[in-house]
């Protein structure tokens, strides 16, 4: 039985990309930064005759990543946990967002991916097998670039960068790493006027975490076709 890890999973994206890896009869680790919510969301799950368990799992806690290090097996790792510190900030123009929330995107957007992947990377090297996914943003667009939410742009961005040099260092591993972009999706992040279900936002997250071993790598997508940087 294959195994994937979904970060951030507790509610949401992720909760239903939990869902639907489950329903293709993956094992499920639902890492939640809060366990007894992750709990509540995993027993949920499990009700659906699913096999998910829950995992303590911040993303910028050092014994949180280093327990990750323990598993036995991770097929795919979706990279979903995220923030959008600019809304801290009565003006989210760049020309106002501190300095400090932009960092704080940079530490859970980005570097919590990163210190993820150090952790699942070499599992998936012994095993010879391996699908990265991470959860990027129209808004991290360099080709569409707008003003304003410098602290979420900044961060997926780079989290894109991120993906493209790991899909290097991994190539011909079968380990394929991609970012996707699940549109704009009702959740408590994309809020109520969002035209997207969290089923439809997690169709091309699932589709880039099962990849076939001829699959893309290194590519950024949006209801499965590939959108430029």
């Amino acid at each position: 039985m294959r195994v994937a890890l979904v970060t951030g999973s507790n509610r949401g994206i992720g909760f239903e990309v939990c869902r639907q890896l489950g329903r293709l009869d993956y094992e499920v680790l639902l890492g939640a930064r809060d366990l007894g919510k992750g709990e509540e969301a995993a027993e949920a799950l499990r009700g659906e005759g699913l096999n998910v368990t829950a995992l303590q799992l911040d993303t910028t806690n050092e014994e949180d990543i280093a327990r990750l290090g323990e598993l036995e097996r991770v097929d795919a790792l979706v990279n979903n946990a995220a923030i959008a510190p600019d809304r801290a900030h009565p003006d989210t123009s760049a020309q106002y967002v501190p300095a400090e929330l932009v960092r704080l995107g940079f530490e859970v957007n980005t570097l919590g991916p990163y210190r993820v992947c150090q952790q699942i990377v070499p599992i998936m090297r012994r095993q010879g097998y391996g699908r990265i996914v991470n959860i990027s943003s129209g808004m991290a667009q360099l080709s569409e670039m707008n003003g304003q939410s410098p602290g979420y742009r900044l961060s997926k961005t780079a989290l894109n960068a991120l993906t493209r040099i790991l899909a290097d260092e991994l190539e011909g591993m079968n380990i394929l790493v991609n970012s996707v972009d699940p549109g704009w999706v009702k959740t408590d992040m994309g809020g109520q006027a969002a035209p997207l279900t969290p089923a439809q936002g997690a169709d091309t997250i699932v589709w880039a975490a099962t990849l076939p071993d001829v699959g893309p790598t290194g590519g950024f997508f949006k209801e499965k076709h590939q959108i430029a940087w």
